[in-house]
């Protein structure tokens, strides 16, 4: 009997597969085999006979194409691809996640079980109200719930039972990938597209059914390395020099127009994400965003004038910004390449969501596969609050993925004839 695709995605959320930024190794933690080995493994079960994993947890197998030779379009469709993560963010444990099942769910805030002051609040997620009937998912309120990107797992692993059972659905060759540390800028690092072998890939890393996307920010990564003074509080007087008390006066000088929590739709945005240190050292990492690359050397320059000024207020510290290139907007390869998305947006109209182009105020696997020269718009989850205690995943929207997906594959074949 065929598994359910909520089935799948509990399977894989209960995987501790949290990605780690400090780490120097591929993957950035080695328990992201443990979910990448069982794919591999319910791969070869459901008879994709050339599904591998490599050494740095790159999953990949192929669904071959099922068109007979008398067909109209055999030979005539392209290999497409469907990518998700198998990793978590760093930002919220993923040790022992809980899932809470909400059948029917008829509105009204959420309160989470094993921590009550974590609520999903109807005023904050205006998707609820679209989920009256339907099933939900939330964690217990200790964790985050890895519907980002899960989910996109579960979608792209029930598609291939279903294409491995069901000859009657005619497709071309479909390659299947998964990757390790994304959430932490990575996912790409070792990707092999000459080896993936397709024209085109879609991402399915994103939130409500109908929401499609081809632009993600411009992204770099920033680290403010401080070094002070440390000496005992008692002798301090023009002696210590506060490296946390410097990164506060830095951070305050931030611009709070600037901020993930001010802006909205193509705003960029400066966040500093994380703070560590003491009175010698301490160091601020900081998301650049910008939806026009060179808004992120705008970016940069606003950070080092708020160095410079704190700097003449701290003459004995040693203050400094190391940025790093993380991936760029998808969005004027992707429109060099209408094929592959006006396949989706058909595929999206045939699984009657309504669909729509909207900018995603993050980034994606694809952002990077686009830039290395695979075009690979994404596509929603049903997941929402990703990277938080609050996430929550619509079962009812991860169903229609499954359905959209499956619909890519048949658009390829109809254009093809």
């Amino acid at each position: 009997m065929s598994e359910k695709v909520l089935d799948k995605f509990l399977r894989y959320a209960k995987i501790d597969t949290q990605s780690d930024d400090s780490s120097t190794t591929t993957p950035s933690t080695a328990k992201q085999f443990d979910l990448g080995n069982l794919l591999h493994k319910e791969l070869l079960a459901l008879g994709l006979k050339d599904a591998e994993i490599d050494e740095h947890c790159y999953v990949m197998a192929t669904i071959p194409s099922n068109l007979p030779s008398d067909h109209p379009a055999y030979g005539k469709v392209p290999t497409i691809g469907f990518v998700a993560h198998v990793d978590t963010s760093p930002d919220v444990t993923d040790t022992n996640v809980k899932p809470q099942i909400i059948e029917n769910y008829q509105g009204g805030d959420i309160v989470l079980p094993a921590d009550t002051s974590i609520v999903i609040r109807e005023s904050e997620n205006p998707e609820l109200a679209n989920s009256i009937g339907h099933t939900l998912v939330t964690t217990d309120g200790t964790t985050l719930l890895g519907s980002d990107d899960k989910a996109g797992v579960a979608a792209i692993m029930k598609m291939a039972e279903i294409f491995m059972e069901d000859n009657s659905i005619l497709h071309g060759d479909i390659r299947i990938g998964f990757t390790p540390d994304e959430e932490i800028g990575q996912g790409t690092k070792f990707f092999n597209i000459k080896k993936f072998g397709c024209k085109y890939a879609y991402t399915i890393d994103g939130e409500m059914p109908g929401e499609l996307n081809k632009e993600t920010f411009s992204a770099n990564g920033g680290v403010i390395r401080i070094k002070g003074r440390d000496i005992h509080p008692g002798s301090a007087k023009n002696i210590m020099v506060n490296a946390t008390r410097v990164a506060g006066e830095l951070i305050a000088r931030f611009p709070r127009n600037m901020a993930p929590e001010t802006t909205e739709g193509h705003e960029p945005y400066i966040h500093p994400h994380s703070v560590e240190g003491g009175i010698g050292e301490a160091t601020i990492k900081i998301l650049f965003r910008d939806f026009r690359t060179e808004g992120l050397a705008v970016q940069e320059e606003i950070l080092e004038k708020v160095i410079a000024e704190v700097q003449e207020m701290y003459p004995k510290a040693e203050i400094k910004l190391d940025v790093k290139e993380q991936y760029r907007n998808m969005l004027d390869t992707l429109e060099k390449n209408p094929e592959v998305l006006d396949n989706l947006w058909e595929a999206a109209e045939l699984t009657g969501t309504n669909p729509y182009w909207k900018p995603i105020r993050g980034g994606t696997d694809g952002s990077r596969l686009t830039e290395m020269g695979l075009p690979t718009p994404n596509i929603y989850n049903g997941g929402n609050n990703f990277h938080s205690k609050s996430e929550w995943l619509n079962v009812n929207a991860l169903e229609k993925t499954v359905d959209t997906i499956i619909n890519v594959a048949k658009v390829y074949v109809e254009k093809a004839k």
